[in-house]
């Protein structure tokens, strides 16, 4: 009997080093199917390689935004002399935005939308505002926001944050931390050009979003960061899908030479002027941790009861959305605000597809899915169809603290060729010369995305189609700057529309 307790320990011992041993194998095996897979894809090219020399977060929060914009400067030139300038013959195609002489080479157009900028009002300001793009994409996702703002008498100032708007490679070395150092700088920029005496307006797309909520909450517990006065998302990165949180192992065989190219989750032609098409691992994981952190500091601030000091948030999400989490959005953020004010916009599916027979029966009914019941502390406004058999919309509203509804109708028509928003979607209008379905210059950056309807046989092209499936334009983007608006000052007279 006294040596029971030893044999014990001896057979829990045993059955932990062979539940250690299936649980390498199984790693190994996953790790040996990744290279493999990762191998099949097309080879890496000079933009996957080269990453420039980004400043650190340390270094981000020394500089000036001028300073800030020199180094930018010196990163792009660097980019021509190890990319552009390597490019070999069978790189040098027509929509190459890497040769100097495709059509969609940025730096041709009289501005080159990826780097950073700042947009000054006619007069005194009245407000500031700092816009942050998203994941892979470039300050060109913002662009047409922050002329809305100019108008209405606000500096806007508008951050390329580390890694984004020169190669895909960039994004291989990089850490969330600097983009959040790069909203800060931005917010100094800002309050240095409009004074601190006027409002302070974030606004956020995707990563961008996670990134204002996370300045926003880091300032309710720093006095060394200024208060902003108003939050606006756009499909905001609350949450990301579980496998963002293992990515980082899905890049581990990178590290021998061999087998680079498992630092990338998705290699594609380069044709987009102002976004990667390509997709590194480290950008997943980054925005994991990225979403990790905003998550664990909003549940600190409710357990503090910080949030009451919070700006209103005023978010706008597509209920299809196959980059973020809508339900993030809801559970994390907005069932977590007190009453200050807040907005949900939440864009339907179109209940009046012809062919929506094809839908998954789940998404009929997802956005009361998503939503608790009424009341709320924030209000809520659904965009859909009238009913089934019509594509004429309407905003559903129900105000925060009230369980009626409020219909009004809409003088936007869901397209008939549309079954859903997407996450992408939502900055851009409809008259977008890259993304717009009805552009007002199709050929302004070489190629126009949101007009493409290609019909053909499979296995052809060397790009994804649920890539070119995806809708690039928002037919409802006039009635979110509306919805904007209300939060501004009125235009001065006499000012031009951008």
């Amino acid at each position: 009997m006294a040596n029971l307790p030893w044999r014990m320990s001896l057979r829990l011992l045993s059955a932990l080093k062979k539940a250690a041993l299936v649980v390498g194998i199984l790693l190994a095996v996953l790790l040996a199917v990744r290279v493999y897979v990762s191998q099949q894809g097309p080879a890496l090219q000079p933009w996957h390689t080269w990453h420039g020399e980004e400043m650190s977060a340390r270094e981000i929060d020394k500089v000036s935004f001028a300073e800030y914009q020199a180094q930018e400067q010196r990163i792009f030139r660097d980019m021509q002399r190890e990319v552009t300038a390597k490019l070999t013959p069978e790189t040098r195609t027509p929509i190459n935005r890497y040769w100097g002489q495709s059509l969609v080479w940025p730096e041709k157009f009289s501005h080159n939308w990826n780097h950073s900028f700042v947009l000054m009002p006619t007069g005194e300001p009245k407000g500031a505002v700092v816009l942050l793009h998203g994941l892979t994409d470039s300050p060109y996702s913002v662009k047409r926001l922050a002329q809305n703002y100019q108008q209405h008498g606000f500096v806007a100032v508008v951050p390329r944050l580390p890694g984004h708007g020169t190669a895909p490679g960039a994004l291989t070395n990089v850490k969330w931390e600097a983009w959040l150092a790069a909203t800060r700088l931005a917010v100094r920029e800002a309050t240095r050009l409009a004074g601190d005496n006027v409002p302070l307006h974030l606004v956020g797309y995707s990563n961008g979003g996670a990134l204002a909520m996370k300045y926003a909450l880091d300032a309710l517990s720093d006095p060394a960061l200024r208060h902003p006065q108003q939050i606006v998302l756009l499909s905001p990165m609350m949450g990301v899908t579980a496998f963002a949180r293992f990515a980082g192992l899905a890049g581990l065989p990178a590290r021998l030479p061999a087998f680079a190219k498992s630092a990338w989750l998705n290699i594609s032609p380069e044709y987009n002027p102002f976004k990667y098409n390509s997709f590194p691992v480290n950008a997943a994981r980054q925005s994991w941790l990225l979403t990790k952190s905003l998550q664990q500091e909003m549940s600190e601030a409710v357990r503090r009861n910080q949030l009451k000091g919070l700006a209103p948030v005023l978010t706008f999400q597509s209920i299809m959305d196959s980059t973020v989490s809508a339900r993030a959005v809801v559970n994390t953020l907005y069932n977590a605000l007190p009453a200050n004010g807040s907005e949900l916009v939440i864009v339907d599916i179109n209940q009046a597809a012809s062919f929506r027979p094809l839908f998954r029966p789940s998404t009929y009914d997802a956005v009361n899915a998503l939503l608790p019941p009424a009341p709320r502390r924030y209000t809520t406004t659904v965009i859909t169809n009238a009913s089934p058999a019509t594509l004429e919309t309407v905003a559903r509203t129900t105000v925060a603290g009230e369980q009626s509804e409020r219909v009004s109708p809409m003088a936007i028509p869901y397209p008939a060729d549309l079954f859903s928003l997407s996450h992408v979607a939502i900055p851009f209008p409809p008259t977008d010369d890259l993304y717009g379905s009805q552009p007002l210059n199709p050929r302004r950056y070489g190629i126009n995305l949101g007009t493409l309807s290609l019909r053909g046989e499979t296995s052809v092209l060397v790009v994804n189609m649920d890539s070119l499936m995806r809708v690039t334009s928002n037919p409802f983007f006039d009635d979110m700057v509306r919805r904007i608006n209300q939060h501004l000052p009125p235009i001065p007279p006499g000012t031009d529309k951008p």
